[in-house]
């Protein structure tokens, strides 16, 4: 792993879970951790209401924007974890791969949001300390 651990989220459309997990790794990792995420397939924006769910938590998504997953976005990363995205992911050797089983918000309202909101923040929370034991 590189000085600064760098972690890419992977998900299909890169507007729901991969981009409410960065935005807490973002926000919890308070800039130690490179942060990166991406789509197979992405959306045109990010779903209204997983912004709405991160709000709840102080997070604002907002302006951020889906981004196609690349070649050099995995090679770049130390821990890649993917979200229902199968095999779009090439696979690197040297590089630490998860998949987070998680339900996909599209389509759901806020209320159903909320559960897979917090439930990445707790796989977030124990990543952080996983990459920076030292520090928590």
């Amino acid at each position: 792993m590189t000085e600064k651990p760098s972690v890419l989220f992977v998900c299909i459309h890169n507007a729901g879970r991969s981009q409410m997990a960065a935005a807490y790794l973002q926000h919890l990792g308070q800039g130690r951790i490179d942060v990166r995420s991406a789509g197979s397939v992405p959306a045109d924006q990010v779903n209204p209401a997983a912004v709405a769910a991160m709000l709840e938590e102080g997070i604002d998504m907002s302006a951020e924007q889906p981004k196609i997953l690349t070649d050099a976005a995995v090679q770049d990363s130390d821990v890649v974890i993917t979200m229902g995205c199968g095999d779009t992911c090439k696979y690197y050797p040297g590089k630490r791969y998860e998949d987070w089983v998680l339900d996909d918000p599209a389509g759901q309202g806020v209320d159903s949001v909320r559960p897979i909101r917090d439930e990445i923040r707790r796989r977030v929370e124990v990543l952080i300390s996983e990459l920076l034991p030292a520090e928590i």
